[in-house]
This record gives C-alpha cells, structure tokens and sequence, in this order.
C-alpha cells in the first residue's frame, strides 16, 4: 500500500512525500496486530521518481513501513537541488534538518516501531545515508553509491553498496569499510566489479539512459548486482531491524 503524505518540517514547511507499508497493515487496527520497523528512503539527485517508488514498494512487501521524503518540495527545483546537495557536503543545513523531520514523522505512526529504524539512500542520498548513520536514531544504514566523509565520528551498523566503475566515487568502498573497522561497527561493505553509479536502478529519463552509461560514472542498471545488493541489504535490515 503506498500513498502521498506529508509531514511538518521544523519551520513550519508541509513537506510531500510517500509511504509505503505492508499491505493490509495501515492505520490503527493494523497497528494493534503489529507495530513494524520503519526506514527512511532518501532520493537520489533526480527526486522522488517512480524507481525510489518501486524501491519503497520492495521494502514494504519485506514487512516495513518506508517513507520517502521529497526533499526537492521547498519551491524553485533548481534551487532545491543546489541547496540539497550543499547540505549533503557540508552534512548540515535544511535538507538535513528536514530528513530529521522526516524521521520524527515516520517513528510516531501507529504502525512504526520508533526503536527499529533504519535508512537507505541512493547516489546523493547515499551520502545523506552516512550522515545520519552518525546521529545515534537509526539501527542500520544502507547507503548506495554515496559520498563517503573523511572521518565517521560514529556511525550505526552499515550495509553499502558501490560500483567498481564508478569513476566519481573511486576508492569509497574501502574507504568506508576501513573508517568502520576502526569504529568497530559491524558491517557489510561491497564493491561489484562490473558495475558503476546508480546500479540499483533504471534509468527514468534520457540522460540517465543514453548519457549516464557514457560517462565516467558508468551510469547504469545491472540486474546481477542489483539483485545480490538487495539481498545483502534485506538480509541486514533483517538482523539489525527484524
């Protein structure tokens, strides 16, 4: 069941989004039966599009309740996404405080679990992924192909996912596996050889399908990895969240 919400962000902003939950298992009476783990979705540098849906529907059929915050909801796109991605290198600013929002939202409803929360994002939300891994709310992060911070203060368990190829994030896999061993946080990081950014999903639009592939990125879908990734990740979210 996935439907358009929206939640209040610490200003006051109504900011969109969509939630996606077991099916049969919405509202109060679903709640009664089962309060279910919740993970926040975040979007990769397109927006919330149809392929971050269909990722909240997998999730949701695997029992959890996920939501994706549309963090592009705060007027001229343009705007949003320089804003955004100025957030994510600094690892503050409003694209963060929004996520928080974001957070709040999904762990007070009825059918969420507010102590089995979890977060997953893809290319720059990857990197939004990491920083909230950092800030002690969160039992499993799963970051796909985002930018890694030169040094974790502390993070959550994490499961990540990157491409070899992927000629924007060279090294990252390591770099991120090396910060948590020293963290001493348990973890499953992996590098799929063949594959480059934003291989989890297909492409929405014609630059992500015709460009994306020609660049040094790499950019494309690749089923194999794809499948062994979302099983990692399931598998981890599992343990971490139930």
């Amino acid at each position: 069941m996935q439907s358009d919400v929206t939640f209040v962000c610490n200003d006051g902003h109504r900011m969109g989004g969509v939630l996606a939950l077991p099916e049969g298992e919405g509202g109060a009476e679903g709640a009664e039966r089962k309060r279910r783990p919740g993970v926040l979705l975040i979007h990769d540098i397109f927006g919330l599009g149809e392929e971050m849906k269909r990722v909240a529907r997998e999730l949701a059929e695997d029992g959890y309740a996920v939501l994706i915050p549309s963090l592009y909801d705060r007027g001229n796109k343009v705007i949003c996404v320089a804003r955004t991605i100025q957030a994510m290198a600094k690892g503050e600013g409003q694209a963060v405080e929004d996520l928080e929002a974001a957070r709040r939202w999904l762990a007070e409803r009825e059918e969420v679990d507010a102590d089995r929360l979890g977060v997953i994002g893809f290319c720059m939300g990857g990197a939004f992924t990491l920083i909230l891994a950092t800030q002690g709310k969160y039992q499993a992060a799963a970051p796909f192909y985002g930018q890694v911070p030169e040094k974790l203060p502390r993070a959550c368990p994490v499961v990540g996912s990157f491409g070899r190829r992927d000629g924007s994030l060279p090294g990252a896999a390591a770099k991120l596996e090396r910060q948590l061993e020293v963290l001493g946080v348990e973890h499953d990081v992996k590098e799929y050889p063949e594959a480059g950014h934003s291989f989890y999903t297909r492409p929405e639009n014609f630059f992500a399908e015709k460009v994306g592939p020609l660049l040094p990125l790499h950019a494309e879908y690749d089923a194999p990895a794809a499948q062994d990734a979302r099983e990692r990740v399931v598998a981890f979210f599992k343990k971490h969240l139930g």
